[in-house]
C-alpha cells in the first residue's frame, strides 16, 4: 500500500519536503565518504556546470529545473527541501540521485538488494510558514546541527560560502536577517528534541 505522503502529482513552481530512509531502518551512510558521495551526487546534478563520466558522457543535470533549498543527511535517512520549476521533476531528480547512490553503496559494501525503504516520500509545501518550519525541522534533525557538516545549515549562516548547488535565499528572504533565522532555529530546538525522544519511545 502506498504511503500517505507518496505523491503521484507534482505541480510546477512548487516546494516539496522529500525524504527517505534505509531498508528496515538500516543505515545508508556508514562512513564520512558515504555522506560526501551523496553530496557529490547532489552537486553533480544541481550545479550549473555539467560534468562528464569517465566515458565522456554527460551526467544528468537538473540545474534549470529544480532547486535544493535545504537538506540534512542522517545515518539512516535524509531530508531535502526542493523547489521544482517544472512538472514531475522531483521524482526524476530523486530517482537519479538515489539510484546512483544505491549502486555506489552496494558496490562498496559488497551487498545486494534495495538500500532504501520503498519509494521516497514527498509532502507539498503550500504556505510560507510551512516553508520556514520545514527548513528549520530539516536543519534540527541532527543533535549537533550547528556543526554537522552534512546539512545546509552552514549555507544559511555563512552566505559567502554558500555552495552553488544549494539555494537558501528563498527561505532567508522570509526573515529579516540571518541572525533572525538562527534564532528561529534555536528557539525550536528544545521542542524538536522532545519530539525526537517521544518518536523513539514509540519505535519498535
Amino acid at each position: 500500500m502506498p504511503g500517505r505522503n507518496t505523491l503521484k502529482v507534482y505541480l510546477p513552481q512548487s516546494y516539496y519536503h522529500a525524504y527517505n530512509r534505509g531498508w528496515n531502518r538500516g543505515k545508508i551512510f556508514l562512513a564520512d565518504e558515504d555522506y560526501e558521495y551523496f553530496e557529490l551526487l547532489l552537486s553533480r546534478t544541481l550545479s550549473p556546470r555539467r560534468e562528464k563520466d569517465p566515458r565522456g558522457r554527460l551526467y544528468k543535470n537538473f540545474y534549470s529545473q529544480i532547486q535544493l533549498n535545504a537538506y540534512c543527511l542522517m545515518p539512516n535517512h535524509f531530508h531535502l527541501l526542493l523547489y521544482q520549476k517544472e512538472e514531475l521533476v522531483v521524482p526524476q531528480f530523486l530517482q537519479s540521485v538515489c539510484t546512483a547512490y544505491a549502486m555506489y553503496f552496494n558496490k562498496k559494501y559488497k551487498r545486494r538488494g534495495p538500500l532504501f525503504e520503498n519509494r521516497f516520500k514527498a509532502v507539498p509545501i503550500t504556505h510560507n510558514n510551512q516553508l520556514q518550519h520545514i527548513s528549520r525541522y530539516i536543519h534540527l534533525n541532527h543533535w549537533n546541527y550547528k556543526t554537522w557538516l552534512h546539512s545546509s545549515y552552514g549555507d544559511y549562516i555563512k552566505p559567502r560560502s554558500t555552495r552553488e548547488w544549494v539555494s537558501p535565499q528563498p527561505i532567508l528572504d522570509l526573515f529579516d536577517s540571518m541572525e533572525q533565522y538562527q534564532a528561529f532555529c534555536a528557539e525550536y530546538e528544545p521542542t524538536q528534541r522532545m519530539n525526537d525522544v517521544e518518536k523513539r519511545s514509540y519505535t519498535i
